[in-house]
């Protein structure tokens, strides 16, 4: 079983070589402009604009809580868009991190870094703008990643 990797730095530039996957958790309403996504615009135009496609289609895809899409950005790094939020702020039912969904994005998510022989690299998801806590979120990142032999990096930003 691997363990989660814990480094200062930015998971933009992910550490390491072979096969990369830039995880992120997003929201369920079609929103790409605050936090973590901003740091990944700013290096790459696919992940968003793919986000925003899978939104604007979503009547005849798979978008939705607990969905994942991998999207290319380098020859050997893929970003991982993780719908694990529903809306974007705290309201009456708390705040807007699922962590069932969170569950379900990584254990698909498992599965293809598996087919493509990647590791995966993120900052805290979940904990940021979704409002979620990381003792609550590294368990699944265990499960899910970590106990099926995948490497994970966890990059918390300076």
């Amino acid at each position: 079983m691997e363990t989660i990797g814990y480094v200062r730095g930015d998971a933009t530039t992910p550490l390491g070589k072979g096969v990369k996957v830039i995880a992120h958790v997003c929201n369920d309403r079609g929103g790409w402009g605050k936090g973590f996504v901003l740091a990944l615009s700013k290096r790459w135009p696919e992940p968003e604009a793919d986000y925003r496609r899978w939104y604007r289609e979503r009547a005849g895809n798979d978008f939705g809580l607990g969905a994942v899409r991998l999207v290319r950005v380098d020859t050997y790094l893929w970003v991982a868009n993780l719908i694990g939020q529903h809306g974007t702020r705290t309201g009456s039912k708390g705040p807007p991190v699922r962590y069932d969904a969170i569950d379900r994005a990584l254990d698909t998510l498992g599965a293809r870094v598996l087919e493509l022989g990647a590791s995966v690299h993120m900052p805290r998801i979940g904990c940021g703008l979704a409002g979620g806590t990381w003792g609550r979120v590294e368990p699944l990142i265990l499960e899910r990643l970590s106990g099926r032999g995948v490497p994970v990096t966890v990059y918390d930003h300076d």
